[in-house]
């Protein structure tokens, strides 16, 4: 017979797997799921022929971490347009993939890149009202530079936010 009180068996749990994840460079076939993230994430719908555009700027700027299948968890477009800046133009991560250090690895290598390039300051634009977003721009020393009004399609507010690069 046992006590109440005594020990349970301890069971072994298994870890909960984590991903893994490949940082490389956008290429044409990621569009659909870029896309798909954009429309989720962001709430905004571009013309496909944008993200191949914009990647010509700054190829070493447009970053997409992909998963083991190499589908795109999540990506960061970023291009420098002005001298000593680089600008943080779309940024999101599927929502499957959240909670995985997917923005975190992004945006590491993205100041990364931009410190390499020679680029003192980070520039980016944010909904008012995505708190989440802010509180991890917060963690990266970005600042709210700005407040953008009627900056999104749907007419919500911006912050413009901002960090030098170290």
């Amino acid at each position: 017979m046992r006590c109440i009180a005594d020990t349970a068996p301890h069971l072994t749990a298994e870890p909960f797997p984590v991903p893994e994840y490949t940082i490389r460079g956008f290429r044409s076939r990621d569009i659909p799921a870029i896309a798909e993230i954009v429309a989720e994430a962001l709430n905004e719908h571009y013309d496909p022929s944008l993200y191949p555009s914009l990647s010509q700027q700054w190829p070493e700027g447009f970053l997409v971490l992909a998963d083991a299948t190499d589908r795109p968890a999540g990506f960061l477009l970023g291009v420098s347009q002005v001298a000593g800046e680089a600008r943080v133009l779309m940024f999101a991560v599927d929502r499957r993939h959240r909670s995985h250090g997917v923005g975190s690895r992004l945006m590491d290598a993205f100041l990364e890149r931009s410190r390499l390039r020679g680029l003192h300051r980070v520039t980016l634009e944010v909904r008012v009202s995505n708190a989440t977003a802010i509180r991890f721009y917060t963690r990266y020393q970005f600042s709210v530079v700005d407040l953008l009004r009627g900056y999104y399609s749907d007419g919500e507010n911006g912050y413009q936010m901002a960090r030098e690069v170290a």
